[in-house]
């Protein structure tokens, strides 16, 4: 796409025969809640997934590794795939790919042939995410762009949010299989949908046209260079933990990282000085696109971190089963839906995004600080107002973030923006989900000493609950040694739940920590106001 060169007025044309920019939203965002919803959907089905294809879990892990590495390869390269194929085109392709993959991934007879299908499937969905949002961006006005993307965030932020709760429910009612089925109806009826109202702008025709009076030059080094990345990156973030990170006795996580620091070297040096990049990084000279970047990998960091947290502490502690604490995560959605419409109204307003966003980290930072505070003695209301306030803190930052994050962003890079923030967006999420894992886990472990410390037999208090507890059993059994046995253990497993809720609680506290140190990015951002005349990539 480097050294496609369009006047500013062709690169600001608008078809003339557009649709309505509200008919084409609507259309649009549906293959996109599809695909973000798959990246959640199948979390809660893995031990399904599992038994029904006599595997393990852990080897069954790989059925979301799989689908997340395959999606940030596409990502990054979906602006070279726009630019030669056309959007639409791109898009039409990539909605009937992944429905038919999604179709055999419910077929598939075993982990083998369901990773296959999980790769195809996430190869196809990883191009939907920057397509819409491409034609979100060109369907409407400058001035009406935080509508736009606050269209766009409703699907790519409320999907993970219903995902676990959807696929407990699919899973439990139905099968694992409907968890992958569910997106061939939808996938057919959107794709029948886009193909009567999707049209490439002006735009994108004359860059098409371009590249084709050009020599045809496929960067099949870049390419290489990126699958490695991401593949050592997605497998050392699944396998990390369980493999003991950095303390791995056979070094492979070590290697992992040392490959993917030399290739992620390579990567950027070798595209930066290539003429036609199939990554292309030069959206990140843009200070207000880099600031948005780490925004928005941050911010679904925190999201998926208590996603995967807060459910996992409410089953583990609570006694909660997977749909009751769907229950306790789903209000969120639906705040979320609420705020999004007004923050899009206030950008339109002509309200500087940044005070916005800032606005909106802080939120973040107070929701998760508030679960931090939680105790084992909580309703299930007390945990639902928690994630209410840090959903609506994410609300209110996503379609701030976007429109701030594109508004400096030259016509002819767009593209490579799109995709390069829709990777580290997803990227956000998998880092997320494997730092909550790994503090939960070190937490425990730190939390579990520490109160073994103070239970000293020799202790008043301690003395008196294991005298209390295997008397009772002892009235139980008239056993007096397995009355004491009981009584300890009676005691350690209080310990041990004690200690893993306060491990949950220090995830929590940290992601309050984190949107707080994110909060002062927001003071290296331009100005970011989207009002009616504004040139795209100007000051």
């Amino acid at each position: 796409m480097t050294g496609v060169v369009a006047s500013s007025a062709t690169l600001n044309a608008r078809s003339p025969a557009a649709t309505n920019p509200w008919v084409v939203a609507a259309v649009v965002v549906v293959p996109t809640f599809m695909e973000v919803l798959d990246t959640t959907i199948a979390v809660v089905a893995l031990r399904y997934i599992a038994g029904g294809l006599s595997a393990t879990v852990d080897d069954g892990e790989w059925v979301i590794t799989s689908y997340l590495a395959a999606n940030a390869i596409i990502l990054p390269i979906t602006g070279w795939l726009i630019a030669h194929l056309g959007r639409r085109n791109y898009f039409l392709l990539s909605i009937t790919v992944f429905t038919l993959a999604s179709g055999l991934c419910g077929m598939a007879t075993g982990l083998g042939q369901l990773i296959l299908f999980r790769v195809v499937q996430g190869l196809a969905g990883g191009g939907l995410q920057p397509s819409s949002q491409g034609v979100l961006l060109d369907a409407f006005p400058v001035e009406r762009q935080g509508m736009a993307m606050t269209l766009f965030g409703l699907a790519a932020l409320i999907a993970p949010v219903v995902g676990p709760t959807l696929g407990g429910w699919i899973t439990d009612d139905y099968s694992w299989r409907w968890v992958f089925w569910i997106n061939v109806p939808i996938g057919l009826l959107a794709l029948g949908a886009c193909a009567i109202t999707l049209r490439d702008p002006d735009y994108l025709r004359a860059q098409r046209l371009e590249l084709r009076r050009q020599p045809f030059s496929f960067d099949g080094v870049g390419l290489t260079l990126l699958v490695a990345v991401v593949v050592c990156w997605e497998v050392t973030l699944s396998k990390g933990q369980e493999w003991d990170w950095l303390g791995d006795p056979f070094w492979r996580v070590q290697t992992l990282a040392i490959l993917f620091a030399v290739g992620l070297g390579a990567l950027i040096s070798w595209e930066l000085r290539h003429p036609s990049p199939i990554v292309n990084f030069r959206p990140m000279r843009d200070r207000n696109f880099t600031a948005c970047s780490i925004i928005i990998f941050c911010a679904y960091a925190v999201l998926y971190a208590s996603s995967t947290s807060l459910p996992a502490l409410l089953q583990s502690l609570f006694g909660y089963d997977a749909l009751s604490a769907g229950l306790v995560m789903s209000p969120a959605g639906f705040f979320a839906v609420v705020a999004m419409p007004l923050v899009g109204r206030a950008l339109g307003r002509g309200t500087d995004a940044r005070w916005i966003i800032g606005a909106g980290l802080l939120t973040m930072a107070a929701g998760s600080y508030w679960m931090s505070q939680m105790n084992l003695d909580i309703s299930p209301g007390q945990a639902v107002w928690p994630r209410v306030v840090l959903i609506v803190g994410l609300a209110m930052c996503f379609a701030p973030a976007n429109v701030a994050a594109y508004l400096y962003t030259p016509m002819a890079l767009r593209g490579a923006a799109v995709g390069l923030l829709s990777l580290l967006r997803n990227e956000g999420g998998s880092v997320g989900t494997s730092l909550a894992q790994t503090v939960q886990e070190r937490r425990d472990q730190f939390h579990s000493l520490r109160l073994g410390e103070s239970l000293d037999p020799f202790k008043q208090a301690t003395r008196s609950f294991l005298e209390q507890a295997s008397g009772r059993f002892l009235q139980q059994s008239g056993d007096p040694v397995a009355a004491q046995q009981l009584g300890l253990q009676t005691l350690a497993n209080l310990r041990q739940q004690q200690a893993s809720s306060l491990a949950y609680f220090d995830v929590f506290w940290v992601l309050a920590v984190v949107m707080v140190a994110l909060g002062f990015i927001v003071f290296v951002m331009k100005r970011s106001v989207a009002e009616k005349g504004t040139r795209i990539g100007g000051e």
